[in-house]
């Protein structure tokens, strides 16, 4: 038994009304499971409803080939004018974008502590990509877990995140996504949900984008399952 089973037995023990949420679970558990075997759970067909998701809420995004996608995405980053990309070396994915990029687009790492290099950041980036952990098809949300090589700033502070998720890591909802990754079992301190744009509409209700985040955001979903990273 865990700490957390003895803390939760003793709060039942002490409300009886608290018996319940076992029962709870289970029925929050049977609506999601009946929603999910009314749709279609494939890989393909998840990367198709994550596509129509994002495009709902103004992202760009493609599904790509794992054969194909680095260079597809460097043309597409080449072609929108990025002078300056945030782009790890330390995943299979970074160093194929990296290997990718033309001489005219400057793949930098974040090496140095944010204090060092905030004006150059913030005023002489233009994008920032990441790999996402997984993702949520129904929302087109993107599970993003930084570290110390990726820090949430790479997808918070230039103009254009991009990011790239496999379609093996998709999950048809929320409910779905926090059972089969264990979240309860030790969620990372800094998970982020990214479901597109930054966007606010706190200003007399005028929606605005880029006011909390990145303006723009394009999502790369590798469908090419052979050799999953």
């Amino acid at each position: 038994m865990t700490a957390r089973d003895g803390i939760l037995g003793r709060l039942r023990a002490a409300n009886p009304r608290a018996a319940g949420a076992a029962d709870l679970d289970r029925r929050i558990d049977a609506h999601f499971d009946a929603r999910r075997a009314e749709t279609a759970t494939a890989p393909d067909a998840l990367a198709q409803r994550m596509l129509d998701a994002l495009h709902a809420v103004r992202a760009q995004a493609w599904c790509m080939e794992a054969d194909t996608w680095p260079a597809l995405l460097a043309e597409r980053i080449e072609k929108a004018g990025v002078a300056r990309i945030l782009v790890d070396a330390a995943t299979p994915e970074g160093r194929a974008l990296r290997a990718a990029l033309p001489a005219s687009v400057e793949a930098i790492a974040f090496e140095r502590p944010l204090e060092d290099w905030k004006g150059e950041l913030f005023d002489t980036v233009d994008a920032g990509f990441t790999v996402a952990r997984s993702g949520i098809a129904a929302t087109g949300t993107l599970v993003l877990a930084p570290d110390t090589v990726t820090p949430r700033t790479v997808s918070l502070v230039p103009p254009l995140h991009i990011a790239l998720v496999h379609a093996h890591t998709l999950h048809a909802d929320l409910h779905q996504a926090l059972h089969a990754e264990r979240w309860q079992d030790g969620m990372p301190t800094n998970l982020v949900l990214a479901t597109g744009p930054s966007k606010t509409s706190d200003i007399q209700q005028t929606l605005a984008f880029g006011a909390h985040g990145p303006r723009w955001t394009w999502v790369v979903i590798v469908t090419d399952e052979r050799n999953p990273a």
